[in-house]
């Protein structure tokens, strides 16, 4: 019986930083071996991104690094010499899924495009993760997260409910968006191997960031064709509410319903000002929403962000806490549940991770591996399993081809 629900599945990826590795990550924490290629002495550009062990740069002990690529395996391959086109060609030959966030031409100018390898092996699933796509005008952009994301249009509305909306577009923390990008390109490249499974057929998936974040804004951007507007981060849906400063943080309103605004008040003690004819009418209320809203800063001052949740929750009003890293790392439901663990890595010691937000009962995530060092699983997959002499190794590494 299978161990892991993608037991026996087979990915080399062939990617940088975050949404392609996050994409591959989701896979190996499901069973997949995945194998990470690597340029020689370089490697992924996340290991010269921070948070570092100590605050000290250095390509084993970027947390983000350490935090993508878990459960995976290593090599390193300058895929640009002859040689190591060769060694590509071996790794694709066996796998199911290759994943890749190449710029769109850039493999088939190496010889190494989609139709090259599907000939090599047709059962091939390739996933290809670009700016805009495989196609269009936009096709050979070149972009970095924040281009990426505000493509989406997904800053011009964050957060939703600032209090601020006038600010300019803003960009939600570190990579979000290219986790959303990852997670999108997973269950994509999982529909191509049930389709693999299914007809022995590979095919190859392309992913546009672009229409990603397009894709997780679908209320925002039906807007405007359906009735004209356009919502910005303070009136979306409802102009009330949203985040509010507390005595030790922020909390969070949301008043869709007028039972809600009568549950706050209520909460709140009916304060007199709540009685007066212009804050009744709930069209006249959201028209000078400004007025409301510095009244519930006032109330809301006054207490904790728990005090809030939890008085505004029994009360019947949409309330949340905004939780800091610290309370989430304490966190007695998420601990309760095993979340977060603890793995060795060789140069940054025992480090404790995030798990995964599903549980499974018959194949439970596991911990198998800390990432891989660069290049540590060169001698295991060249020499074990391709079957290259050790001699070869060693003379491919003074060439840098590995």
């Amino acid at each position: 019986m299978a161990e892991t629900a993608l037991d026996g599945v087979k990915v080399v990826e062939l990617c940088n930083l975050a949404a392609g590795p996050y994409c591959t990550k989701l896979m190996a924490d499901l069973g997949a071996e995945v194998i990470k290629v690597e340029k020689p002495g370089v490697g992924d550009e996340a290991r010269r991104r921070g948070p570092f062990l100590n605050g000290i740069p250095h390509l084993e002990r970027s947390g983000l690094f350490l935090y993508l690529n878990t459960n995976k395996l290593g090599v390193t391959l300058n895929i640009e010499t002859r040689k190591g086109k060769g060694l590509f060609k071996e790794l694709i030959a066996g796998a199911d899924i290759l994943v890749e966030d190449n710029p769109p031409g850039m493999l088939a100018d190496l010889g190494l495009g989609h139709e090259v390898l599907s000939e090599l092996n047709p059962s091939l699933v390739m996933t290809s993760i670009t700016p805009f796509g495989q196609t269009g005008p936009y096709k050979d952009h070149k972009a970095y997260p924040l281009n990426s994301f505000h493509s989406g249009a997904e800053g011009f509305i964050t957060p939703t409910g600032d209090p601020f909306p006038d600010r300019p577009p803003l960009r939600v923390a570190r990579y979000a968006g290219e986790y959303e990008v990852g997670i999108h390109s997973m269950l994509a490249t999982l529909g191509a191997l049930y389709y693999q499974r299914a007809t022995g057929l590979g095919q190859q998936v392309d992913v546009s960031k672009q229409e990603v974040l397009i894709d997780i804004n679908t209320y925002e951007l039906l807007a405007y064709p359906y009735v004209g507007w356009f919502p910005n981060r303070s009136t979306v849906l409802n102009p009330l509410g949203g985040i509010m400063p507390a005595k030790d943080g922020y909390g969070h309103l949301a008043m869709y319903e007028e039972v809600q605004w009568d549950n706050l008040a209520k909460l709140m003690g009916n304060p007199e000002w709540t009685k007066e004819e212009l804050f009744t009418n709930p069209d006249v209320r959201r028209q000078r929403s400004d007025e409301v809203q510095q009244h519930i800063r006032e109330w809301t001052k006054q207490r904790t962000k728990y005090e809030i949740y939890h008085e505004g929750q029994k009360a019947g009003v949409a309330t949340g806490a905004y939780q800091t890293p610290e309370e989430i790392m304490n966190s007695e439901q998420l601990n309760s549940r095993s979340f977060f663990v603890e793995l060795d890595h060789p140069e940054v010691g025992r480090i404790t991770y995030p798990t995964a937000p599903y549980r499974f009962s018959k194949t439970p995530w596991r911990g198998r591996r800390a990432a891989p060092l660069l290049g540590e699983h060169n001698e295991e997959i060249y020499h074990r399993r391709l079957g290259h002499s050790k001699e070869e190794l060693a003379r491919l590494r003074g060439l840098g081809i590995i």
